[in-house]
């Protein structure tokens, strides 16, 4: 499957390991990509900062900055762009913090490359997909949040943020299916195309960051609330 020919993806290869950054460039250009790539954090974001990406590869143990400093400081800057974290940490602990920090996809060495290309592919057409189906219902308003999925923009009572991709197409899809138990598996399918089998994990890292930004309380939640042994529902409640 190669890039669509309306133009090349661009793409910020982060990986200190000699031998796979070269291998993976390889692959990743014969799949028509055009790919930047940095050997440690500092190089990492002077790319990020002077050139123009769609999507971040990512390494976590990398010399001066680490995976987790680069995350975070190209989420202040763009919020937007996917970011595929790509490392040998295989903690639990390390993948949450990966999530907290705004990765939308997280993979283990050693991976399989048809898979990382296939999860690369989608995550590329998610962005395009994302703009089509915006359109019928571009703004949703709940308690005091307010977001709107054109621009990926919402406000709260602490003032206006912007939304991942990621995150935009997880709520959009639970607005859109609100007062239904949406299940774990439902989403990984719909939302990140994904083998529901390969990963769980994922779904409830990022209803934690959808809690964090829209409930007052994150431990009693009063718009996404957790159904137990089901999923979740969304409910923005009778003044709305």
């Amino acid at each position: 499957m190669k890039v669509s020919d309306t133009g090349k993806s661009r793409i910020l290869l982060v990986e200190d390991e000699e031998t796979l950054a070269i291998g993976l460039e390889y692959n990743l250009k014969a799949e028509g990509y055009f790919v930047e790539v940095a050997k440690d954090g500092r190089e990492a974001v002077k790319l990020f900062e002077n050139g123009k990406f769609d999507l971040i590869v990512l390494d976590l143990m990398l010399p001066y900055l680490n995976g987790f400093e680069v995350a975070k400081k190209v989420r202040e800057s763009s919020p937007q762009i996917p970011i595929l974290i790509l490392t040998a940490k295989t903690g639990v602990k390390d993948k949450v913090k990966g999530f907290e920090l705004g990765a939308d996809d997280y993979m283990t060495k050693p991976f399989n490359l048809q898979e990382l290309l296939l999860r690369i592919i989608r995550m590329l057409e998610r962005k395009s997909w994302y703009k089509t189906v915006t359109d019928s219902s571009p703004a949703c308003v709940f308690g005091d949040n307010a977001v709107n999925f054109s621009n990926l923009s919402y406000t709260t009572s602490k003032g206006e943020f912007k939304l991942t991709y990621m995150e935009a197409m997880l709520l959009k899809y639970l607005v859109e299916r609100e007062g239904q138990v949406v299940g774990r598996e439902e989403l990984l399918e719909n939302v990140w195309h994904m083998n529901p089998d390969i990963e769980t994990r994922t779904v409830d890292n990022f209803i934690a960051r959808l809690r964090k930004y829209f409930e007052t309380n994150v431990s009693s939640p009063q718009f996404i609330k957790s159904v137990r042994g089901a999923g979740y529902i969304f409910d923005r409640g009778s003044n709305n």
